[in-house]
């Protein structure tokens, strides 16, 4: 069988993907689980990530976010049997790449896709809604009466923010990059129940729109928000126009209430002396958000499968309602995923 793989260039050269035969052993043993593949998210790799951990190969899998079926399990496995439908993202050690028809994998990264949700679906907002859970509920503490801020609200991980958010009674707001996207923020309504817009206020912050700092004190009665959730952060004045609409740093500390959260999605962030002053005023905290430490250590596995766990829950009820991703076919995985590693789109999605 086939799978994808990429191929690091030397340097900064652009990393090659590559179709690669492979083959699994013929006896499953201990833990794992194989499944037939329906569908697999694509995400950009961190290669810098995998040389950080010490994982450096000649070809890397690529495709992480699974949906399946299981094939045939090993002795040791207590969760699932033959035929149940099941969904989980593979550690960034797997031989595997999602890609491939049929996977093995170790039972506890995964989870039982409820029946009603497709595949497709499920594959492509599996890594957002992780995101968003391990920002709100792990680092943010958020609660029942706190206040939010999500900036660019209508992507796909900003949406999952708002919506998990609202759920467990926390005030959004969020900023949105151009006139569509503001519509649609303003036009989000929950799925069940009162039928409130989902999002208290939508602060536009494209055509020299209002200062975001002034808004959102009056928004909080001039309190500052509990938390931020970031999609990035403007640090350089030559940035693209894309990061001209992120905020800038200080301005996100400078909404912040006191004892906030800041959750960064932001790498290499640098803090400044004044910045950090200010941070220390208001008794504020910063976190960086990498959902990638659920499976780099297994110190919190059952923690970790409680979250995919009520993120598929969630998705099947209604709760969380991503925005629908089209699903492209195998034989455009390479092209697919070249645009994905160029950041020209945030995500695809591939139906086996």
């Amino acid at each position: 069988m086939k799978g994808l793989y990429c191929r690091a260039g030397a340097g900064d050269a652009e990393p090659k993907f590559v179709i690669q035969e492979t083959s699994l052993p013929e006896v499953l043993s201990g833990n794992l689980v194989r499944v037939q593949v329906k569908a697999c998210g694509l995400s950009p790799l961190d290669l810098k990530l995998l040389a950080d951990v010490g994982i450096q190969r000649d070809l890397i899998p690529v495709g992480r976010e699974v949906a399946g079926v299981v094939q045939q399990v090993g002795n040791k496995v207590s969760f699932f049997q033959p035929e149940d439908e099941v969904v989980g993202i593979l550690p960034l050690d797997s031989p595997c790449s999602g890609l491939c028809d049929v996977i093995d994998i170790d039972e506890h990264y995964l989870v039982q896709k409820p029946e009603k949700l497709s595949s497709v679906c499920v594959a492509a907002a599996l890594r957002d809604g992780l995101c968003a859970y391990t920002a709100l509920h792990t680092h943010a503490r958020m609660a029942a009466g706190h206040t939010l801020l999500v900036t660019d609200g209508a992507s796909s991980f900003g949406l999952m923010c708002i919506q998990l958010a609202c759920y467990h009674g926390v005030k959004v707001l969020t900023t949105s990059h151009s006139p569509q996207k503001h519509t649609f923020l303003e036009q989000l309504r929950p799925s069940v129940g009162v039928q409130d817009p989902l999002v208290a206020k939508v602060i536009p912050v494209y055509d020299g729109s209002p200062d975001l700092l002034s808004v959102v004190l009056e928004e909080t009665g001039g309190l500052g928000v509990d938390i931020v959730i970031d999609s990035g952060v403007h640090l350089h004045e030559e940035a693209s126009e894309e990061a001209k609409l992120l905020p800038h740093k200080h301005d996100i500390i400078s909404v912040l209430g006191v004892g906030g959260h800041w959750v960064t999605s932001h790498k290499d962030l640098q803090l400044d002396p004044p910045d950090c002053r200010l941070l220390h005023l208001k008794s504020a905290s910063l976190t960086f958000l990498n959902p990638e430490v659920w499976t780099a250590s297994s110190s919190q596995q059952g923690r970790y499968l409680h979250i995919l766990k009520d993120i598929v829950d969630k998705m099947s009820t209604g709760v969380l309602r991503p925005q629908p991703e089209e699903a492209v076919p195998l034989y455009e995985a390479t092209v697919a995923m070249e645009t994905v590693q160029r950041h020209q789109k945030t995500k695809a999605v591939v139906q086996l």
